[in-house]
């Protein structure tokens, strides 16, 4: 049986990143966004729940609280702690009413990802290895009034022809290749640009900004390439109504300076 995650995040943009992102992986996952909520669910169903993602931050009832509950009702189901105090006071604090691992926001999905398999492996727990994603070749694809051709490098909006950089058809076939899920700013860099993810850049923005001013009826309510709060980005090739309200933060206006990144395709 898929481990069963339960993940207790209010920003509902990061909490939806997260949980799309761990059913990636083959976990099963709960969304709350509650301390009370979440308290709730673990005493009606504790045996079913396999690791707790806790943020720190609750409206009403802190994460220290959620976790020292969990605690004094002598459950031992590994909690992670997300917050964005990064102060040694409250790593300790997180610790001290029994948190088992503290991670500092903003984080990278993969350490994020990582964690939590390691804490499901130490409390004896069966992960479920599942094969390493395999993406599918595209060599085009039409959505919207989009149409292109990634090995002819055409492209057409509304049967009107339009010039793309090998970097944005690059950018979009990376996209369309991984639709529905949520790419993070650091994988785009290291699998786009093949730049270290841990570079400090505002480039990629700058290159998705661009993009949807090609793709998009109306760049400043995307519908196709959705920005994720604190996650990332995610291409949706049909999206359902409502899309952009339900998982969008406002797209971010195009940048006036342009970052140094490799420009001989520009």
């Amino acid at each position: 049986m898929r481990p069963h995650i339960l993940v207790v995040e209010d920003e509902k943009h990061l909490g939806v990143g997260i949980k799309y992102n761990l059913e990636a992986e083959n976990y099963r996952v709960t969304l709350v966004e509650d301390g009370p909520t979440a308290l709730r669910l673990i005493n009606s169903s504790a045996d079913s729940i396999d690791l707790v993602v806790l943020d720190l931050m609750l409206p009403g009832m802190s994460g220290y609280t959620v976790c020292e509950t969990i605690r004094d009702a002598g459950m031992t189901v590994p909690i992670l702690m997300l917050s964005a105090r990064t102060l040694a006071e409250d790593r300790t604090r997180g610790f001290d009413v029994g948190t088992s691992q503290y991670m500092s926001k903003p984080f990278e999905l993969d350490e994020l990802l990582s964690r939590i398999k390691n804490l499901l492996q130490s409390n004896g727990r069966t992960v479920v290895e599942t094969p390493k994603r395999q993406r599918e070749h595209v060599s085009q694809t039409a959505f919207g009034n989009v149409e292109v051709n990634f090995e002819t490098h055409e492209a057409t909006v509304s049967g009107k022809v339009v010039r793309m950089t090998p970097k944005e058809l690059k950018l979009l076939k990376y996209f369309v290749e991984n639709q529905d899920r949520v790419i993070s700013r650091n994988e785009l860099l290291t699998e786009v640009w093949n730049l270290s993810g841990n570079l400090q850049t505002r480039a990629v923005d700058q290159f998705i900004a661009r993009l949807r001013k090609i793709i998009e009826p109306d760049s400043s309510s995307p519908v196709h390439l959705l920005t994720i709060r604190d996650a990332g980005y995610r291409f949706v090739l049909r999206p359902r109504a409502n899309t952009a309200a339900d998982c969008e933060e406002p797209a971010e206006p195009a940048e006036t300076t342009q970052e140094a990144l490799p420009k001989d395709d520009e």
